[in-house]
């Protein structure tokens, strides 16, 4: 095939892949897979060059953690700290909301976000009915506390996943560059809910009270393998806390967990591998290929050659461009297929423009907090919304976009004029 039809071929079959994405018409994981066959079968991409194409370590770190997190699960012991926060508040509405968002954004920095509202809704649910308030203040809250708290480390969320396996940024890069903003940006974004919830929380001390009806206790359903589950999970994060170190993969660390977990349960492994979200594996195995393609071709490096004429290469405007691209981008179409196009674009950008260094990670921070806090701008921004919302439709308490909309997008925008702050301190700063 003639080297310019590839391009356009190229081109089209990831536009269509993407807009099939978009429109939800059709299963994500079936577009991505689609796409990436008719792009073998057309013979842009070898076989050979299609497997490449995958990020492996990104595949091997998402099927390592939710073998873990499907395990442990089954404990109980997310919802026993969903309630156990819930009775520290005291049966406050207010206190709860901060106290469940905190609980949410810790736990979806260390697990899957998707994994994390499915285990906290329920919970969330039977305490509004016992405060006879509703559960949208908290839902809502639930979400943006998500997508923020996944932001500050390199397993919380999939765009830091694939961004981490692209570039020689490990564990403790995203905790010390990141976590800071997430804390700050976290607090403000609380507080502010709290401001524009505070009328709809008005509730009596005897109906606070109810709050310690719940026992945390009975939710508690196997201790033998909750320890268990906790000194592996334990290990797993003290190995990506120390994999640069050890020049381990991060993959390598997450299975490794897995491996052991499965070993010390003896479980069969039938049902841990259930908790496998398999559709979204191959949606990255199909997606990773498409991209692959437009890389193969050259169509990535024209639009960072583009792009390095519309900052003329000045790390700070590039920086800021690809931070507010990545955020409005993120809150209207999902973030990993974004972030899969972006990381190519960037490298190739570093490549032409010579960048290095800090002034590299600089541009890998900027993707990372644009992508995963532009999630909260609409209901479709990220998995989790779009899970929370399947929620509360099923029990009768819809959120709609344009609520939604009202409430998330401008503390989407918040978020984002805080981490550009933060980012020009951070690369002004050490630079001079």
């Amino acid at each position: 095939m003639h080297e310019q039809a590839q391009v356009w071929l190229a081109s089209a079959v990831f536009l269509v892949t993407y807009a099939v994405i978009v429109s939800e018409k059709i299963h994500r994981a079936v577009a991505a897979f689609c796409g990436a066959a008719i792009l073998v079968l057309a013979g842009i991409m070898t076989p050979e060059r299609a497997v490449h194409a995958i990020d492996w370590n990104t595949i091997g770190l998402l099927v390592g953690m939710m073998i873990i997190v499907g395990v442990t699960r089954e404990t109980g012991v997310f919802e026993y700290l969903a309630i156990r926060a819930a009775k520290m508040a005291r049966g406050r509405p207010l206190a709860i909301l901060a106290a469940l968002a905190a609980v949410t954004a810790i736990l979806s920095a260390f697990l899957d976000n998707v994994t994390t509202v499915l285990l906290i809704v329920p919970v969330t649910f039977a305490i509004a009915r016992k405060l006879e308030v509703s559960p949208l203040p908290f839902l809502i809250t639930e979400i943006l506390a998500s997508n923020i708290g996944g932001t500050a480390t390199l397993i919380g969320d999939p765009p830091n996943i694939m961004i981490g396996s692209a570039t020689h940024l490990g564990f403790m890069d995203f905790v010390i560059n990141l976590t800071p903003v997430v804390v700050l940006i976290h607090v403000v974004t609380i507080f502010i809910l709290q401001i524009i919830y505070r009328k709809q929380f008005r509730v009596p001390p005897e109906v606070q009270n109810r709050i310690f009806e719940f026992d945390e206790r009975q939710e508690l359903k196997d201790m033998i393998l909750l320890r268990k589950c906790l000194v592996v999970l334990g290990l797993t994060i003290l190995g990506f806390v120390l994999h640069q170190y050890l020049h381990l993969e991060s993959s390598v660390i997450a299975l490794s967990g897995a491996s052991l977990l499965l070993l010390v349960t003896r479980a069969e492994p039938e049902h841990p591998l259930h908790a496998v979200e398999w559709p979204v594996i191959f949606f990255f195995i199909g997606l990773f290929v498409v991209v692959g393609a437009l890389e193969e071709v050259g169509v990535i490096k024209m639009l960072a050659e583009y792009a390095m004429e519309v900052t003329g290469g000045v790390i700070i405007p590039t920086g800021m461009l690809i931070m507010w691209l990545s955020a409005i981008a993120s809150a209207f179409v999902d973030n990993i297929p974004f972030v899969a196009t972006m990381i190519p674009l960037i490298k190739d950008m570093a490549e032409i423009g010579n960048i290095t260094g800090d002034c590299l990670d600089y541009l890998w921070w900027c993707l990372s907090l644009g992508a995963c806090l532009g999630g909260n701008g609409t209901i479709i921004g990220a998995s989790a919304n779009v899970v929370v919302v399947g929620m509360a439709e099923k029990r009768g308490q819809p959120i709609t976009f344009v609520g939604f909309l009202k409430i998330a997008f401008p503390l989407m925008i918040m978020s984002i004029i805080i981490s550009s702050g933060y980012m020009l301190l951070w690369y002004i700063l050490p630079t001079g």
